[in-house]
């Protein structure tokens, strides 16, 4: 487990949309209790609808950490925030964060937290012994959330599937693989972290052997068709040796996330693909449905999208959010 003291105090920066703040977004959604309030700069575009609270004012109210719930191209501190983490630490707090830079390394931050015996927390450098995959078969069972694109919902349906296999009585248990879903699950590795070679071994050891029954449920990160970010995806696919596969997908998108050069595939590409790339390490792998993000549409709008999703695949298209996710769960019967 990694120890995340809370309740905290999100960290919002200067976050020009929700997408920019989904670690804080996915953190006060799925674990409210844990937020005693939102810091934001100057320009920040987020509000998540709790108290603006300083440092001092959220210690005082019993805040443990600062959490840095923003993140920024290629998980770099920003020099703006600094400011701002020291003032957390003057305050009593520690820092948690989930860039690929480390706290330390910033000198200011590091010269504050040891002034103050503060704990400086980076999730996305979680402690694990890097280990190669074998492909060797498993016991237990496994469920993958694979993309269409980067940022489409693959943890949000990860989280949705979890609570609603427990909800039937099924032993099964969230796998994090982010440094979002470690906030909120408090164990996992960040696989954007590990080295390429270790990739498989790392999913290997986040869904280890289980009982015949148990469901791990996966995080999925990247997709295949993004060439920023397909090798984490198929190192996902490959480790985690998946029984299920749910693909995720948001409809309103005309390309790939960052690279207006390159459009969104086929959602018939999209099956062939993984199931494919899935059934390298286990030829049973098979896909339940689609999770449609559809938070970009009206009631209408998003029925119609469902609908377009499921014709086009012959599978079940879910908004886990709208629908739920019992139509995809039924499959696993």
């Amino acid at each position: 487990m990694i120890d995340v003291p809370s309740p905290y105090l999100l960290f919002l920066g200067d976050a020009p949309d929700a997408l920019a703040a989904k670690m804080a977004v996915a953190s006060h959604r799925f674990r409210p209790e844990r937020t005693i309030g939102q810091l934001r700069l100057e320009g920040c575009a987020v509000d998540l609808g709790v108290p603006d609270r300083t440092p001092d004012e959220a210690a005082a109210r019993g805040a443990r950490a600062l959490v840095l719930g923003v993140v920024r191209a290629g998980g770099r501190l920003s020099a703006a925030w600094v400011p701002t983490l020291v003032a957390a630490l003057d305050a009593g707090l520690d820092v948690v964060a989930g860039m690929h830079d480390r706290l330390a390394d910033e000198p200011e931050v590091a010269a504050a937290a040891a002034r103050h015996g503060r704990r400086l927390v980076d999730l996305r450098h979680s402690p694990w012994t890097p280990v190669v995959g074998t492909g060797e078969k498993r016991s237990g069972r496994r469920l993958l959330t694979v993309g269409t694109d980067c940022s489409v919902g693959k943890m949000f349906t990860a989280l949705h599937l979890t609570d609603a296999l427990r909800a039937r009585g099924v032993d099964a248990t969230f796998r994090a693989t982010g440094q979002t879903g470690i906030l909120i699950a408090g164990e996992g590795i960040a696989v954007d972290a590990v080295p390429a070679d270790f990739l498989s071994g790392a999913a290997e050891a986040l869904s280890p052997a289980a009982a015949p029954d148990h469901w791990d449920v996966i995080e999925g990160q990247g997709s295949l068709f993004h060439p920023s970010f397909a090798g984490v995806s198929l190192g996902l696919l490959h480790g985690s040796q998946p029984d299920a596969l749910v693909l995720c997908h948001e409809p309103t998108r005309e390309h790939l996330r960052g690279l207006p050069h390159r459009p969104i595939p086929t959602l018939s590409e999209c099956v062939a693909v993984h199931l494919a790339s899935a059934r390298r390490t286990n030829p049973e792998a098979r896909l339940l449905g689609v999770s449609v993000n559809t938070a970009a549409l009206d009631e209408a709008g998003a029925r119609e999208a469902l609908a377009d999703v499921s014709e086009e695949t012959g599978l079940p298209a879910v908004d886990p959010a709208r629908t739920g996710v019992d139509a995809l769960l039924e499959r696993l019967r």
